[in-house]
């Protein structure tokens, strides 16, 4: 993620920010130009970006439930921004409490969406594909205790997020009963919509054979996988073949998990970027610690140089969490068969951006030629 300059003040502003704490200029993220801005009224309800391209906006729909901060040009008709538009069902908003749960889930789904905007991903609506558009369910329990409960989930491109995902208490006790070292509102975002892009650009998108080289074969019976998985646990030695346990279940679950994996690294490699983070321990004589991420990891470097800047950033983050007595933050260790995996998802990823900048390359050239 990178951070964002206040255009009237020049104050660091961060993405989720609504108003800069320098100056109170209200602010608002311009998906289109990946660029938070800092904002003049210009007669209700738009308002006029400071130093952007001048053009008038108004804030998405939803953020008059303080759940969204993104805007749309003035004369388009929706009323949704580019994120938002992608909901399908949202909770009940005369609940307080379901209102502050979809809150803490739309700020994890916006941070999904500047990663896959900035890669050019392929993003249809329902509206756009009904077959295979991307959807999002954000779903509360049901009253009666009985009657089970919302499981988070991905079917034929609709994600469903179970609200109670946004409760910090059921979210550990679900961590822990499932013994999963990590498990947060974002990795859930990126683990379903990886199984979205399997469909739309693996499945196809004529990359089958690819795909069951590096993964294996995805074509036995997926339910009873899961069964199996749950029933006996990940073999032994899963650190060496798969990024987490539950990654040894299916193909399927191989894939989102590495998938979801590749965009936590990218995009933490984006955010040391910003901050200019290097690392050079004293101690260390033969710089295997040393890191400096001087490259833009959504769009430069190959998968080893994003391995070799990632691992000691990694454990810099971890030896820190520990000294603040927290559990390790990538409680993770990617083997070279893991790495290997990491890569499809690289190629898959830059392949798709590529594909999107020739894409906007050629229309632009057909509206100058026009």
């Amino acid at each position: 993620m990178k951070l964002f300059r206040c255009q009237a003040c020049d104050n660091i502003v961060y993405f989720e920010n609504r108003t800069c704490g320098r100056c109170g200029h209200r602010l608002g993220y311009i998906p289109e130009l990946g660029l938070l801005s800092a904002l003049e009224p210009g007669g209700d309800p738009n308002w006029t970006p400071v130093g952007a391209d001048g053009a008038p906006r108004r804030f998405c729909a939803n953020a008059d439930h303080d759940v969204c901060n993104w805007l749309i040009p003035a004369a388009e008709p929706d009323r949704l921004c580019r994120a938002c538009r992608h909901n399908d069902t949202i909770p009940d908003l005369s609940n307080a409490d379901h209102v502050a749960a979809w809150r803490e889930i739309e700020f994890a789904k916006h941070r999904l969406f500047y990663g896959l905007m900035r890669w050019k991903l392929p993003l249809k609506t329902r509206a756009e594909d009904p077959e295979y558009g991307l959807a999002f369910e954000f779903l509360a329990d049901p009253p009666d205790p009985s009657t089970p409960k919302v499981m988070t989930g991905h079917d034929e491109g609709v994600i469903t997020i179970a609200l109670a995902e946004a409760d910090p208490t059921e979210l550990e006790r679900r961590r822990t009963g499932l013994d999963e070292p990590y498990r947060t509102l974002l990795g859930h975002f990126r683990h379903e919509v990886g199984h979205h892009y399997w469909d739309v650009m693996v499945r196809d998108g004529g990359r089958l054979a690819a795909f069951r080289a590096a993964f294996g074969d995805e074509t036995p019976d997926y339910g009873e996988a899961l069964q199996r998985y749950y029933r006996e646990g990940a073999p032994s030695n899963w650190r060496d073949f798969f990024v987490s346990a539950y990654a040894t279940s299916h193909p399927w679950e191989d894939f989102a998990e590495t998938w979801a994996h590749y965009l936590h690294i990218v995009d933490t490699l984006d955010t040391a970027s910003a901050f200019g983070l290097s690392l050079a321990p004293p101690i260390d004589r033969e710089g295997a610690h040393k890191a400096r991420v001087d490259f833009d990891p959504y769009v430069s470097g190959d998968m080893d140089q994003i391995i070799e800047a990632w691992t000691p950033i990694a454990v810099a983050m971890n030896s820190i969490n520990r000294a603040m007595g927290r559990p390790d933050l990538y409680p993770f260790v990617l083997a070279p068969a893991v790495v290997k995996k990491l890569g499809f998802v690289h190629e898959l990823v830059r392949g798709e951006a590529a594909k999107g900048e020739l894409s906007a390359g050629t229309a632009e050239a057909r509206r100058a030629a026009e």
